[in-house]
């Protein structure tokens, strides 16, 4: 009974992967967001593999579909944007499952799990992108990090150095992704727990 169980998890998990692969590379511009930021809703599956399969689900949907865009894609920001994304991986999962483990699993715990994760991320991301992938990206472009700057502000006037960069960009921008992200798979997952409630039970 548990091997068969434990195939019909990585089943699932395979699914997820490539549902969230195919919606990685679905993604659109914002206005007045620098042209590698963009929005998609590859995170939709990962929530719904942390909820109903646990936290290992998660974190190989998030892997597997970065390996997906690059195969089938490849990469439009020297794989700086790619290996953001797995840095962010653990900081996307860890903290919506223990606040979801200690809440008890409930509705009200996906809320407030999903609720706290888009702060952290974000925080997250204004650290990664303001000491890592910023810094990465103009080096990868042969370019200094002021005039990186200097381009996005051709986006957005308002943006002149990197400390605007963060706060005109990258916090609301991660704020509008996760949130959305997360609003999204909450309310799929609502709607699988009440159509498949055992789905519940292979976390």
């Amino acid at each position: 009974m548990k091997t068969n169980w434990s195939i019909q998890k990585l089943i699932y998990t395979g699914m997820l992967a490539a549902v969230a692969g195919a919606l990685m590379s679905l993604e659109f511009s914002v206005p007045m967001m620098p042209p590698f930021y963009k929005i998609d809703f590859s995170d939709v599956p990962s929530v719904i593999a942390l909820f109903l399969l646990g936290p290992a689900s998660a974190a190989w949907v998030e892997i597997i579909k970065i390996l997906i865009k690059l195969v089938t894609v490849g990469t439009s920001t020297m794989f700086v944007g790619e290996l953001a994304n797995l840095i962010g991986v653990a900081l996307f999962v860890a903290p919506i499952w223990l606040v979801y483990k200690k809440m008890g699993k409930t509705k009200k715990a996906a809320i407030t799990a999903l609720t706290v994760s888009v702060p952290v991320r974000t925080l997250f991301s204004c650290f990664c992108n303001a000491f890592i992938t910023l810094p990465l990206y103009a080096k990868a472009m042969g370019l200094p990090l002021n005039n990186i700057i200097t381009m996005v502000a051709s986006v957005n006037p308002a943006i002149s150095d990197l400390p605007t960069f963060i706060i005109m960009a990258t916090i609301p921008f991660n704020i509008i992704k996760v949130g959305l992200n997360c609003f999204v798979g909450y309310l799929l997952f609502t709607r699988l727990m009440a159509a498949r409630p055992i789905a519940a039970r292979t976390a």
